[in-house]
């Protein structure tokens, strides 16, 4: 694995148009999996990254998480997961395995170098990069795979400037042992805050509230050993009608109605939902734990006033500890903003192996949340990348010498 690009100081505009590589953005599976395809390609790929090590996203994930995706459906182009790793992969198990991953293809990757900014190149073939400590680089094409969840989110709550409590993003959240014998409030019930809240309980916090805004489809990770993912997999492609009939006599089967606690069923159809962006909760202990009362499903957080929380309902409630599950943005804007690639809430408007018309050459690789799994979509993008660049790139980009 290399440390440093060829040529990682040369001026842009002295970098021959026949010789340039493909500069990926980020070193997390995205990353690294477009870059081995690259290579399998033929194709000279560097990939950059700004921390000191791959996979910088995932050890910053809180310490129970583990895939909700099966292992043999989660590994990338070239190297499957280890069977070691159990059918649920933990998150420190992940973070071994891209590194695995990075030495066994023996991929260019430089660390520490952030890029800032992406612009079409001074002599119109190709890419300008500008990135830390001055460099510009240039590259035949670039792939931006800086991570769905990027930079954490926090409404703009009223009062949220001022309140004087504990409080903290998920992204900060590492394990319970902090919050033992406290009263915490999660906010969101997304995947994330679930999991955090019954970890919370697991791990002997005094009291736990889920703030629910809008109610979430809940699907069990995997029933009778068929995991969601495979019925996932069968029906993406399936009229989006079609799969909300057929999912709610199964949600009836499989799972409680919580209503008495909080949790109604939801009115709008499961996939309709993932359409719009928002994936069910895959439980891990939440069903459980709201049945027994462990965990409190409250109202809404709509603002913060004199050190308490107000609720939706106009509760106003005195936790030790806020921790806001609210999601995260991309964080695009200063990197391609100015090319208008982006749409009105900051995404790509193509991913994967499209690329935008007035953009040729811009792809971006894991910013879609697809209810099959991110990791086998990220698997399959890849690939399809890869194949794209190698058929229109011509003999603009730097080649592999042939061994």
């Amino acid at each position: 694995m290399a440390d440093t690009p060829q040529h990682p100081d040369r001026p842009a505009t002295d970098q021959p148009a026949t010789d340039r590589p493909v500069y990926v953005i980020g070193g997390g599976p995205g990353g690294l999996s477009v870059a081995h395809a690259l290579r399998a390609q033929g194709i000279r790929a560097v990939v950059l990254e700004k921390s000191d090590r791959v996979g910088a996203s995932w050890r910053r994930h809180y310490d129970r998480l583990h895939l909700h995706t099966t292992r043999r459906l989660s590994g990338l182009p070239g190297l499957p997961m280890p069977r070691r790793f159990g059918r649920w992969v933990s998150r420190d198990d992940v973070v071994r395995y891209l590194e695995k991953y990075a030495e066994h293809h023996d991929l260019e990757i430089v660390t520490g170098v952030e890029v800032s900014r992406v612009e079409p190149a001074p002599d119109g073939s190709g890419w300008l990069l500008r990135a830390t400590g001055g460099r510009e680089l240039t590259g035949a094409a670039v792939v931006v795979a800086t991570g769905h969840n990027h930079t954490p989110r926090v409404p703009d709550w009223p009062g949220h400037a001022t309140y004087t409590g504990e409080f903290l993003h998920a992204g900060e959240y590492r394990n319970p042992a902090p919050y033992a014998g406290r009263d915490v409030l999660v906010v969101g019930v997304g995947n994330t805050g679930a999991e955090i809240a019954v970890d919370l309980v697991e791990g002997g916090a005094a009291r736990v509230r889920l703030a629910v805004r809008t109610v979430p489809h809940i699907v069990r990770r995997s029933t009778a050993g068929w995991a969601a993912q495979f019925t996932s997999i069968l029906v993406r492609r399936l009229p989006v009608g079609l799969v909300d009939r057929l999912a709610r006599p199964v949600a009836k089967l499989s799972v409680p109605d919580l209503s008495d606690h909080g949790l109604p069923r939801p009115d709008t159809g499961l996939y309709s939902r993932v359409k719009e962006g928002s994936i069910p909760v895959l439980d891990v202990g939440l069903i459980d734990a709201v049945r027994k009362g462990r965990i409190e499903i409250v109202a809404a957080v709509d603002g913060f006033e004199d050190g308490k929380v107000i609720l939706a309902d106009g509760t106003r409630v005195s936790p030790d500890v806020v921790i806001a599950a609210t999601g995260y943005v991309r964080g695009l804007e200063g990197l391609v903003g100015h090319l208008n690639v982006l749409d009105a809430r900051g995404r790509p408007v193509v991913h994967g192996a499209r690329t935008p018309q007035h953009a040729r050459g811009l792809y971006f690789q894991g910013y879609t949340n697809p209810i099959s799994g991110n990791l086998r979509e990220i698997a399959i993008d890849a690939e399809k990348i890869a194949k794209v660049i190698a058929r229109e790139g011509g003999g603009r980009v730097s080649r592999l010498p042939v061994t």
